[in-house]
């Protein structure tokens, strides 16, 4: 009896390997808001790791997190390293690429609780209404995150914090820029008189 139920284990566990082997090797999250702000303005606090703890879903896993900047205070070349609790982790991110108004490419490295290297962007398209912002992160789908995403959502966990970031950067670009600014500096709408006839 012990000799089966052993057998029924091994075979258990056999099964659950293979299963987590065929999970997708790469994965992508991905969500999108409109920020009522001109785009040089919600690009300012993405570009700036400084002002990452006015938004940042991240930032409060954990009040006492332990935070380093390096390089250029915004920007290619910009660091911002952590350490904090076992739902903080440890990590950095380094601004690769930021094109004004548009664009921002960053390397997130992970060491704790598990290592990971993955890309974030977020870009930005103007409108009349403020700025479309999407905020993305994709990566290669370890052994360990394949586990993960076999018994958890990864995208559903991973894109209500970025449902709860883009609201958070909504917010602190509004109470950073006055309302007057703001719509001042807002793309003006072309109104063509009636013509009479």
């Amino acid at each position: 009896m012990l000799k089966l139920l052993g057998l029924v284990i091994v075979v258990l566990i056999v099964a659950l390997v293979v299963f987590i082997r065929t999970r997708p090797d790469r994965f992508r999250v991905e969500r999108s808001a409109l920020i009522h702000a001109p785009a040089d303005v919600v690009f300012s606090m993405i570009n700036d790791f400084h002002q990452w703890g006015r938004w940042s879903p991240y930032e409060k896993l954990d009040p006492n997190v332990t935070k380093r900047f390096e390089g250029p205070r915004s920007g290619p070349g910009a660091v911002y390293a952590w350490s904090g609790n076992n739902k903080a982790g440890e990590g950095r991110m380094t601004i690769l690429e930021s094109r004004p108004g548009e664009f921002v490419s960053m390397r997130l490295e992970f060491f704790k609780p598990f290592a990971a290297t993955n890309q974030g962007t977020f870009k930005l398209v103007a409108s009349e209404k403020g700025t479309h912002v999407t905020w993305s992160v994709e990566g290669e789908n370890t052994l360990m995150g394949k586990a993960i995403s076999a018994f958890l959502d990864m995208d559903a966990l991973l894109g209500k914090n970025f449902e709860e970031g883009l609201a958070n950067l909504d917010a602190a670009v509004q109470a950073e820029t006055p309302k007057p600014e703001l719509e001042a500096r807002a793309p003006s709408l072309k109104v063509v008189p009636a013509v009479a006839h």
